[in-house]
């Protein structure tokens, strides 16, 4: 294999990340875009790394890696070039052909995983609708076409379109939408001392549930890793029902938690799983991942895509893929993600008034604050001191740093963190 280069070479910034005042651009007037975003007025126009800059040359140091997709940052080398190649050759034919781009990553995915079969499409979202249907379908060939109920956990949240609204569970999300598609439970697996429970969810695992899915670590419900006995346990309880455990690991995959793929810390396997986000490192791409046994509903046309599987966003991944396999690169992550771990702690230690607790796991980690709102709060203050995060709720800082972050910028996120919880604690409740 040709030798990949584990980061991007980063040009000299016009100022240092972190160390330099936050710079906006204004929003352009009369913006066409429909008014989903709110108006955020920062933008960006070159990236590389873990570094973004705006059109004055204001450096930030980006842990939100555009919530955890780019994965290997931003304009990493080698997947620039494998974009490059296949944009020169072929950008799209749709699956009426054969498409060998996409035939090689699902090899590849599948020889990397416990799968035989995989789905490409275009995010996290369209894979999920992919697993529900294709458990569904998989009792309805086996004559068990009453198994349609899905369940999921608590907190969880697996998508925006209908089906993947209904699995989240989420009625802040169903707002004005009507009520959730049918054949969908939310399940709180939290005991009275808030440890997850097999219980409940054995209580409502009958002969009407075609599956169990869940995350490994839940992201957007505010950074919680579910415990490795209790994944083992819900894969028994699976087997046992004859049930399929279907893992979203949209977020929490691709290294992210220094494994390949989450579920590996608990030394288990799913029956299908939901890929994307940090699969493209920022080209849309996604994959809904089996087993032979679980594929046996997905036949000629169960299901397709337009767009899913061009050239060009396989090529991308196929590209990810080989940075995330070269020898010593996840080892790397591992090691540098526990100094991010520590440094995380040691500030919980040092401002118990304003954070409660780091939770997480890898470079997907959760600063838990006293305040209600205290994320809020950090979130606008770390952006002022050049340090760009994302949020999982109003009291969670979530930091989402790509892989090939360094240890320098470890420490100088770390300090920026420290700056913004001591200014935190002097703003009014």
């Amino acid at each position: 294999m040709t030798a990949i280069p584990a980061s991007p070479a980063t040009a000299a910034p016009a100022t240092s990340p972190v160390a330099s005042p936050a710079s906006t651009t204004p929003a352009e007037p009369g913006s066409a875009v429909m008014d989903l975003y709110g108006h955020p007025t920062l933008g960006f126009v070159r990236g590389r790394g873990s570094t973004l800059w705006t059109a004055d040359g204001t450096a930030y140091l980006d842990l939100a890696s555009g919530i955890a997709v780019c994965g290997l940052g931003h304009c990493h080398p080698h997947l620039v070039a494998a974009l490059t190649a296949q944009a020169q050759s072929l950008w799209h034919v749709s699956n009426l052909y054969r498409v060998a781009a996409q035939e090689r990553l699902a090899t590849r995915l599948t020889a990397a995983t416990f799968a035989d079969r995989g789905f490409i499409c275009n995010s996290g979202t369209e894979a999920i609708e992919a697993c529900i249907k294709l458990a569904r379908r998989f009792h309805h060939v086996a004559g068990r076409p009453e198994r349609v109920r899905i369940l999921t956990i608590r907190h969880a949240f697996h998508g925006r379109t209908f089906g993947a609204l209904s699995a989240t569970g989420n009625e802040k999300y169903l707002a004005g939408c009507g009520p959730r598609a049918a054949g969908f439970e939310t399940v709180d697996v939290l005991d009275a001392h808030g440890v997850a429970s097999i219980e409940p969810l054995a209580a409502r695992t009958d002969e009407t549930v075609a599956a169990i899915l869940v995350e490994p670590v839940q992201g957007e419900g505010g950074v919680r890793p579910l415990p490795p006995a209790w994944l083992q346990q819900v894969r028994r309880l699976c087997d046992e029902r004859g049930v399929l455990l279907m893992l979203d690991e949209v977020q929490c995959g691709f290294g992210r938690t220094g494994r390949l793929f989450a579920h590996e810390h608990a030394g288990i396997t799913p029956d299908v799983m939901a890929v994307a986000k940090g699969m493209g490192g920022g080209f849309p791409v996604g994959a809904c991942l089996a087993t032979e046994a679980a594929a046996a509903g997905m036949t000629q046309g169960a299901h397709g895509s337009t767009f899913g599987g061009n050239p060009l966003a396989c090529a991308v991944a196929d590209a990810v893929m080989d940075v995330l396999e070269s020898p010593g690169f996840l080892e790397g992550v591992a090691t540098r993600a526990e100094r991010l771990r520590r440094g995380l702690e040691s500030l919980v230690a040092r401002h118990p008034g304003v954070l409660r607790e780091v939770r997480g796991m890898g470079f997907m980690q959760g600063l838990v604050t006293v305040r209600p709102d205290g994320a809020t709060h950090m979130r606008r203050l770390l952006q002022e001191l050049g340090l760009l995060v994302v949020t999982a709720g109003p009291e969670v800082v979530r930091l989402l740093p790509p892989l090939v972050i360094d240890e320098p910028e470890i420490d100088r996120a770390l300090a920026a963190i420290e700056e913004a919880a001591a200014r935190l604690a002097t703003l009014p409740e």
